[in-house]
């Protein structure tokens, strides 16, 4: 029993932090990559004038955006690194997925010493059964109902009419593949135009990210944290 009711990427405000690759069969995976010089043998990293400021935008967004902790998502980065996944809306079945599947690889996750913070759309209220019933109570999350978060030039996760699914091919593979079935699909409280999206933050800025082409993309979470990736 559920314990509720049972566009594509705008590239005009992509973060400079990125050198996006093309698009694979899973979504958009990006990487930075930053320039580097050899010195005694030492590979040292040389982030420029552009990279600075925009870790300097990175820190401000973190510093005035608060779990339902009351945490800064600052104070929560600097403890350790972070797997920020953004969520669709709670009645979509992809949705449902995404906590699932990052609820079944949790302590892998720690095991690599970061942790999953999640960012959705709903109130604290509304969100609370659903983590409760993934046994992601203790989980740091964000309540972002505006998407303002999700929309910052930081991130820039965009935004698509949900009625655009019904004409993807991978969506309905997805859903036909057991996504309806096992996590159902109940009706669009929050904004459902609002695309999905996880980053990898690590000492104070974005060392990977991925941002959905379609609802049915499945990033996969593990790479997204792997030093070596």
């Amino acid at each position: 029993m559920w314990p509720a009711e049972r566009s594509q990427l705008s590239p005009a405000s992509v973060s400079k932090w990125f050198n996006l690759t093309e698009p694979t069969d899973t979504g958009g995976d990006s990487v930075y990559h930053s320039p580097s010089r050899l010195c005694n043998g030492v590979q040292t990293i040389l982030p420029t004038t552009a990279q600075l400021a925009d870790q300097e935008q990175l820190v401000a967004v973190l510093r005035e955006y608060r779990t339902e902790t009351g945490r800064s998502l600052l104070e929560v980065v600097d403890q350790s690194p972070v797997l920020l996944i953004f969520l669709r809306h709670f009645g979509c079945a992809f949705c449902r997925q995404a906590l699932d599947q990052v609820a079944q690889i949790r302590t892998q996750i720690a095991a690599r010493g970061a942790q999953p913070v999640f960012v959705h759309l709903g109130s604290p209220e509304r969100a609370k059964p659903y983590f409760d019933y993934y046994q992601l109570s203790t989980v740091e999350r964000v309540s972002n109902p505006d998407a303002s978060l999700y929309q910052h030039p930081v991130f820039a996760l965009s935004r698509m009419n949900p009625y655009l699914n019904l004409l993807r091919l991978k969506v309905w593979k997805g859903w036909l593949s057991g996504a309806l079935r096992k996590y159902g699909i109940g009706r669009i409280q929050e904004d459902g135009h609002q695309m999905p999206g996880v980053f990898f933050l690590k000492e104070r800025r974005i060392v990977r990210g991925f941002r959905y082409q379609t609802i049915a993309d499945e990033p996969d979470y593990l790479k997204l944290i792997d030093p070596a990736g």
